[in-house]
């Protein structure tokens, strides 16, 4: 089978549990993506890129199986148009180069990005209305087109796919880190003194990686499952990482409207120097909701099951300390 995205935080993590249950993988990777945490592993790699069709269709020749989990995730980018051309334009390139390849089962990773919040600041799941303009920012917004496309393509070509929408993986082998494993770094480094009121739900990143095997096993082809865990605020998961680290917890929760100015400032510099803001207004805009989310359909249908989010939370930050990225 060819799993995309092998190198990254939850690509790496499926490449793994695929091996774990005995099936041979290939990954589609980029030259100059960082390898070192599947070192040991028996992958075959190939170099490739997600928007050249024919090189996918003779990659994916010989493949039963295909797990899309490569996908641009920042909260900020310069040129926003490069996320919507590898998590749209790439998505529906491969998907096309699979149903030309006569792939028998796809195992499309989407994000909880793609799907509805709930408007009581309760839990969402796979049938919570939401529409493009609903989404905050280029990530949402592509990957709820992607998944669109990936959906239109079930719908009029019979393309074999199964949906999966993580929630918020942490865990080890956050190489780059993610987002959200640059929050668990900032706090476990002191760089957290306050917090805003908001909530998302946490997800071992093995679990997740679990959930997508037995997606490919038991997944119906056009339905989508929530891989999830527990509904953490960001105070909570300050205070958990602190306590994992021994430092003392942020005390003080601020409104969000404070830090507008903030995130102003921040994205007028990153502009300048190309790197990514610590917060952005895009962040600030997200964290008027709660992202809460229910995994039950998955639990009933798929037999997915998590472990307490502090676990991923305890091991991302037993893995940044064993690898130099805290203090």
């Amino acid at each position: 089978m060819l799993v995309t995205g092998a190198t990254g935080f939850v690509g790496s993590a499926v490449a793994r549990s695929l091996l774990e249950q005995g099936f041979a993988v290939r990954a589609l990777a980029r030259s100059g993506s960082p390898r070192e945490h599947l070192n040991g592993l028996d992958i075959g790699f190939i170099q490739g890129d997600l928007n050249d069709g024919a090189s996918l269709q003779r990659t994916l020749q010989g493949c039963r199986y295909l797990f899309h989990v490569a996908a641009d995730y920042r909260l900020w980018l310069k040129h926003p148009q490069e996320m919507f051309r590898t998590n749209v334009d790439g998505t529906r390139t491969l998907m096309e180069s699979a149903l030309a390849a006569g792939i028998e089962r796809v195992v499309y990773t989407s994000s909880v990005a793609a799907l509805g919040l709930a408007k009581d600041g309760g839990q969402a799941d796979e049938t919570t209305p939401t529409r493009v303009q609903d989404k905050i920012g280029p990530y949402k917004k592509s990957k709820f087109l992607a998944e669109q496309a990936v959906l239109n393509l079930v719908r009029d070509h019979g393309l074999p796919a199964v949906i999966v929408n993580p929630s918020t993986p942490v865990g080890p082998r956050d190489v780059k880190p993610t987002p959200t494993g640059k929050a668990i770094v900032l706090a476990a480094n002191g760089g957290m003194p306050v917090y805003v009121d908001t909530g998302l739900n946490l997800v071992h990143v093995d679990d997740v990686a679990d959930g997508h095997v037995l997606a490919l096993r038991h997944g119906k082809i056009g339905e989508k499952y929530i891989l999830g865990g527990d509904d953490y605020s960001l105070a909570q998961l300050a205070r958990t990482v602190c306590r994992l680290v021994g430092r003392k917890p942020p005390l003080l929760g601020v409104p969000r409207q404070l830090l507008y100015p903030v995130a102003v400032g921040m994205e007028a510099m990153a502009h300048v120097t190309g790197k990514e803001p610590m917060t952005t207004m895009d962040t600030l805009r997200m964290a008027a909701k709660k992202m809460y989310f229910s995994s039950n359909k998955a639990v009933r249908e798929l037999g997915y099951r998590h472990r307490p989010a502090e676990q991923g939370l305890a091991d991302a930050v037993s893995w940044f300390r064993e690898h130099g990225y805290l203090k």
